[in-house]
Formats: structure tokens, C-alpha cells, sequence
């Protein structure tokens, strides 16, 4: 049995190494402080603001003024029919741009990674990823213009090729917009989401493709078994994460591409809660969406890590 004395000298023994650490790494510490300053000031002291969902907010009136609701908003919203159709829409362009975007940006990384010639390698890379610095504004004209009846390319092409006869207005058909949604951040985010798994493919190691290729392996098995199990952890990693904005697929991509025709199927969370609530100064119903949105979001990230945990495979904690 251990006597007082000798607990005190192991609670002892176990806080040196940490403060030691800590000293050690005190200019790292001091480098974090101006992040954690912002972290806590834009994050966290903003969520003061989730006592409006449990409020009939209204401006003017000061903290102790406010008429106190409840959960009635929360009711509001889940007995709205838009609700649902704002749900549908969200995961649905959600769940296309997270499969197309990571699938795709994995396999232009490993294009990129198995060409030899290094100007083109640089060149197609610096390419693949200069659209994600174009802003929306921009992107979304280009893309209504490529789309365009009149004169827009993609009809061009398959009328040249004789797979339709004439133009049709894309932008216009709600079932092509969740799709053409896909499309376009695929387009503009392929190239920087490749850039880190490009980063993870660097640090496999040499001698296990020169060990394949002593086997005999081809380029396609190297990658099957060696390129793709490295990288597995990042992948999974970045799966994990990529699942807390599953209920926030976007703004100014759906709200400048969308029109009278589409906007059942355009309208997701954040211009619901720009139409339903700011416009209509329902502030507490707008801040009640966004609370729904932060607790499924993160319900999702633990629900993901856990079952990663589970698997045997990478995790965030």
C-alpha cells in the first residue's frame, strides 16, 4: 500500500515532464496565442447570441426586455414544411460535393503523382487549382455563360457532336441543379483539395515502390497497394472533418446560380435562413436554424470519429 508520502512524489514526478515540455516549447506556445485570442473572441463569445432562438427577439430592446419563448422556434421550424425541403437539399448537394470532390481531388493527386515530367507536373497543378482563388461572383457568371442557350459552350459541344439537337437551358431543369452544383465545385475545388493528398503521397517511402517494382508490380498495383493505404489516414482524417459541414453545402454558389424555375431545389440552409428569417426580421427563427445546424454538425463529426475509432482507422481524438 502506497503511503501519502510516496503519492506525493509520484503526482510530483508526473508533473515535471509536462511543465518541462511546456517550457520547452514556450516560443510554439507564445506563436498560438494570437490563434487561441481569435478563436475564443470569433468562435466562442459569439455563441452568447444562441439565447435569441429561446427569445421573441426584437431590435431595440435590451437583454432583460426580450420576451422569453422557449423551444417555440424550434417548433416553428420543425413543423414548417420548407424545413424539409431545405434538409433534402442540403444533404443531397452536401453528400454530392463531398463524394466528387474528394474522390476526384484523390485521383488528380494521384495523376499528378505519377508524371515524370516536371514542368507539366507543376504546370497542370498550378492550373487545377487556380480556379479556388476565383470568388464565386466571378465563377458563377463563367458558369451560366458556359451554360447559356445562347451561344454557352457545353450546348455547342453536343450539338456539334450530335447529341442533342437543340440547346437546352440546364440552369433551368430543378433535377440537373443539384448535379451541376457538383460540377462546379468539383471545377473549382479538384486542384487545392489534391495539393494535401499530393503532400501525403510525398511522404511514402521509396523503397516500398522499388520493392514492388522488383516484384513486378505495375504502375496501377503500386498505387492500389501502396499509395492508397499510405494516404488512408489523411483520407479518413479528412472524411471526419469534411462531415461537420455536411448541413453547410454553401452560399453564393447556390443563391447566385439559382432562379424562379429551381429554387425548390436550390434553397438550402444559409439562404433559408437569409429569406425565412432576416428578411422577415425573425431573428430568433433565423438564430434557432443555425443552432439546429451546429448540433447536427456536430453530432456528425463524433458520430464519424467514433465509428473511425471503431474501424481501426485514423481519427481526430
Amino acid at each position: 500500500m502506497k503511503t501519502p508520502v510516496m503519492l506525493d512524489v509520484e503526482i510530483e514526478a508526473r508533473k515535471k515532464p509536462f511543465w518541462a515540455t511546456l517550457m520547452k516549447q514556450k516560443v510554439l506556445l507564445l506563436m498560438s496565442v494570437p490563434f487561441v485570442i481569435h478563436t475564443i473572441i470569433f468562435k466562442y463569445v459569439p455563441i452568447w447570441g444562441w439565447t435569441l432562438a429561446f427569445q421573441s427577439y426584437w431590435p431595440g430592446k435590451s437583454f432583460f426586455e426580450q420576451v422569453w419563448v422557449g423551444f417555440d422556434n424550434f417548433r416553428w421550424l420543425f413543423r414548417d414544411p420548407v424545413f424539409y425541403q431545405v434538409l433534402r437539399n442540403t444533404l443531397a448537394m452536401s453528400i454530392i460535393q463531398l463524394v466528387f470532390g474528394m474522390v476526384s481531388s484523390i485521383i488528380l493527386a494521384l495523376i499528378i503523382n505519377e508524371v515524370r515530367w516536371t514542368f507539366f507536373k507543376k504546370s497542370a497543378q498550378t492550373i487545377s487549382y487556380l480556379p479556388h482563388f476565383i470568388s464565386w461572383v466571378v465563377a458563377a457568371n463563367l458558369v451560366r455563360d458556359a451554360l447559356s442557350t445562347d451561344g454557352g459552350i457545353v450546348n455547342e459541344i453536343l450539338m456539334k457532336l450530335h447529341i442533342i439537337k437543340e440547346p437546352i437551358m440546364f440552369l433551368g431543369i430543378p433535377e440537373l441543379f443539384w448535379w451541376i452544383i457538383g460540377a462546379t465545385h468539383v471545377w473549382k475545388e479538384v486542384g487545392w483539395g489534391a495539393i494535401i493528398y499530393l503532400a501525403a503521397i510525398a511522404a511514402v517511402d521509396p523503397n516500398l515502390y522499388e520493392a514492388a517494382t522488383i516484384d513486378g508490380a505495375g504502375r496501377l498495383r503500386r498505387i492500389w497497394h501502396i499509395t492508397l493505404p499510405s494516404i488512408r489516414p489523411i483520407i479518413v482524417i479528412l472524411l471526419v472533418m469534411n462531415m461537420g459541414y455536411l448541413l453547410s453545402s454553401g452560399f453564393e454558389q447556390q443563391y447566385l446560380l439559382q432562379n424562379g424555375r429551381v429554387i425548390d431545389y436550390a434553397r438550402v440552409f444559409t439562404i433559408y435562413e437569409l429569406d425565412y428569417g432576416i428578411k422577415m426580421m425573425r431573428y430568433s427563427f433565423a438564430t434557432a436554424v443555425g443552432i439546429f445546424r451546429s448540433v447536427v454538425s456536430l453530432v456528425l463529426v463524433f458520430g464519424t470519429n467514433y465509428l473511425a475509432k471503431r474501424m481501426g482507422q485514423e481519427r481526430l481524438i
